[in-house]
């Protein structure tokens, strides 16, 4: 009995699935096919600071990291975003969160579980989206406003 229940539920996932087709990147290229690859667009490299979505969201990255090297013996990023280094960058400094070890205790430097930037940090490219974005920024839903369009 138990297996019935598992087929059927399989079956009626994959039914409206097939009803209601979900944007991929694929196009209509069916899954046997190989599909023409989408030409690489440019980085945003306008070295501005990016709106962020939510209180908590990771900064992007204003700036293209090819050949950035981040890895236990060195940091890349930290050339510029150092706290000994913002003076001479113009950079903006690494957030004080990233000197805190588990145990909440600061450290003199970046703490290793934040020591990995693209764990979380990561640099845009100029695409156009596969969906619309229907994201409210809470300022907006609190004052009442409609969504800028």
């Amino acid at each position: 009995m138990k297996r019935i229940v598992v087929i059927a539920s399989i079956l009626f996932t994959g039914a409206a699935f097939a009803a209601d087709p979900i944007a991929t990147m694929r196009g209509s290229t069916q899954i046997s096919d190989q599909s023409e690859p989408a030409r690489m667009t440019n980085w945003n490299d306008s070295d501005k600071k990016q709106v962020r979505n939510y209180p908590e969201q990771p900064p992007m990255i204003p700036h293209k990291i090819d050949g950035y090297i981040v890895d236990k013996n060195s940091n890349k990023c930290l050339s510029c975003h150092a706290r000994s280094r913002t003076g001479e960058s113009g950079a903006p400094m690494v957030s004080i969160t990233h000197f805190m070890d588990r145990d909440a205790q600061f450290r003199a430097s970046v703490s290793p579980r934040r020591y990995f930037c693209n764990q979380c940090h990561v640099p845009q490219r100029q695409v156009d989206p596969m969906i619309e974005n229907t994201f409210v920024d809470i300022d907006v839903l609190l004052s009442g406003e409609k969504k800028p369009e």
